[in-house]
């Protein structure tokens, strides 16, 4: 993967504004209209002196988290920018010089990624092509060295990818070997795991996140039993579920139900459910879904899923924030980072309100939303 260095976005907006008559999303309703100050990078107390931006009763949202993108330029921070993702959890990327480029880029769009994957060398991600020899990881011995790897390059976390034991993936003792060693490094792991075997792998080996939902069969109560014992996560990326069933055109069997059909289990049992699309354009992926509006879509679908809007809502802030250590956001609080999006509509009403973008903020930095 390939990109061009982002350009500096323009900064001469950053300067102390207060958002008057606001209604804010607090985590759990919307305030009745106030005021909020943005001063410099972070939100403030003091109006005193700022420049007033009159809300008039639109809702204020933190900035909205998408906890699985693939990234692979600065075209696709601006993307998430002007559709109101603030932060983009990236779950495997490369060569590390470009994903480097792309951190703290100011008043655009902040990323954690996992860098380089861990694959086996005849599962299918391997098979797409495109993979660096470094994600290869040839047995269990070979688990330490591909962390310590990741972790020398600056991966936020580490990312495995989990497939059904018959199609020659990264094997049970791998997947623990690789989970252990990640753990010992001080770093949480992300499983690929799309359908119910993968799961079951995953769970096994430890992992603390797992993306993607079963296509083959929907997670029984067991397996979701088994996801409340040990405190994971899911990310489901019904999104890009969608996508991949739509782009077969009904062909491989494939259905969406059985996906649907656990993020509801999952939700109704009190596990966490974190928003993430697997935005990419990466040449040979299952489906290509667009960075940025793909989160709304995926807020969508996880309402149709279960979800009460407020914690479909909670999915792409707050929670992200929880799990994955960002303490700095997914709240709109004095002190934290001024990320924030102004919405027409009520999103507690209706979730498809999000898509209403009126300004954004990274950073404190505004952005005007996409045109179309």
């Amino acid at each position: 993967m390939t990109g061009s260095a982002p350009s500096e976005p323009d900064t001469s907006r950053r300067e102390k504004s207060a958002l008057t008559h606001v209604r804010v999303f607090d985590g759990r309703q919307l305030r009745a209209p106030g005021t909020v100050v943005i001063d410099g990078d972070r939100i403030g107390t003091d109006p005193a002196g700022a420049r007033v931006i009159d809300g008039g009763g639109a809702v204020l949202l933190p900035g909205l988290i998408d906890c699985h993108v693939h990234l692979s330029g600065a075209q696709d921070l601006r993307r998430l920018c002007e559709h109101g993702v603030t932060t983009a959890l990236d779950m495997a990327a490369w060569p590390p010089a470009m994903v480097d480029s792309l951190r703290n880029v100011r008043g655009l769009t902040d990323i954690r990624s996992a860098g380089t994957l861990a694959v086996s060398a005849g599962g299918m991600h391997a098979k797409l092509g495109g993979i660096p020899e470094d994600s290869i990881v040839n047995g269990p011995a070979d688990a330490e060295r591909f962390v310590a790897a990741r972790v020398a390059e600056g991966s936020d976390y580490i990312k495995i990818v989990a497939e059904h034991p018959d199609a020659e993936g990264l094997d049970q003792s791998t997947l623990n070997a690789l989970v252990a060693a990640a753990h010992a490094h001080g770093k949480a792991v992300v499983a690929h795991a799309a359908d119910y075997g993968a799961v079951a792998m995953a769970q096994q080996a430890g992992a603390d996140v797992i993306t993607h939902a079963p296509l083959d069969r929907a997670l029984d109560t067991e397996a979701v039993a088994l996801m409340v014992a040990d405190d994971r996560v899911a990310v489901p990326t019904l999104t890009m579920t969608e996508a991949v069933i739509e782009r077969a055109g009904g062909g491989a069997g494939l259905d969406y139900a059985p996906a649907r059909a656990s993020v509801t289990a999952l939700y109704q049992a009190g596990v966490p459910v974190l928003a993430g699309t697997d935005a990419n354009s990466t040449p040979g992926s299952p489906a290509h879904v667009p960075h940025g509006t793909s989160l709304h879509r995926e807020l969508e679908l996880l309402v149709d899923a279960g979800l009460t809007t407020v914690d479909a809502l909670r999915a792409a802030t707050e929670l992200p924030a929880q799990h994955f250590g960002l303490a700095d956001r997914g709240a709109i609080e004095p002190g934290l980072r001024a990320d924030l999006v102004l919405i027409d509509g009520d999103p507690v009403a209706d979730i498809r309100a999000t898509r209403r973008l009126r300004r954004i903020w990274c950073a404190g930095v505004e952005h005007a939303p996409a045109q179309g």
